[in-house]
């Protein structure tokens, strides 16, 4: 891998790092991808690990969770995911599905989409709110949306699948909303 390689995937690391996700899930992923490695921890080109800016207590505290979970262990001076960790971040990603929108900018907006998913099931809740987006729905408050109806009945199943719907009331309304 040239170095101008590298460079572009940590930027690209960086750039498709979502808010959302915990330190821990962080580290998990810079175990798990392919970079420059020092005794067994990710670093940068000029040698330096690898981390966001997270404080070093939090780091110490979040590599003593992972190492109490059996995510992680320290083998000599070196960090090893584990294959218990592994599985965890395969979960953790075939967890929730991706769509494709079938409607178009134009398509009228006339659903009503009100929700209330509990902050426990944050990442549920982060993954329905960016379905929205891509189904061209317009936010109104952070759990009121407005978009183009029906939703995709493959998307509704998925909701049940997942236990989301009894969070999710949908109105139609009677004439299209205007923005």
């Amino acid at each position: 891998m040239t170095l101008s390689a590298i460079a572009r995937l940590v930027t690209d690391i960086i750039l498709e790092y979502n808010n959302d996700m915990s330190i821990q899930n962080d580290l998990l992923e810079l175990l798990q991808t392919p970079q420059f490695r020092y005794k067994g921890m990710p670093v940068n080109i000029f040698g330096l690990p690898v981390f966001k800016n997270y404080k070093r207590n939090s780091i110490n505290t979040v590599f003593s969770r992972l190492k109490k979970k059996q995510y992680v262990t320290f083998e000599g001076s070196s960090l090893k995911l584990t294959e218990n960790g592994k599985r965890f971040i395969a979960k953790r990603k075939a967890r929730l599905q991706l769509f494709k929108s079938p409607f178009n900018r134009e398509s009228p907006k006339n659903l009503l989409v009100i929700f209330d998913i509990p902050e426990v099931r944050k990442a549920e809740r982060e993954w329905f709110r960016f379905h929205l987006r891509k189904f061209n729905y317009i936010m109104i408050q952070r759990s009121v949306w407005v978009g183009p109806s029906p939703l995709p009945e493959e998307f509704l199943d998925y909701l049940k699948h997942i236990k989301l719907i009894d969070c999710i009331k949908k109105f139609k309304l009677a004439r299209n909303y205007k923005f």
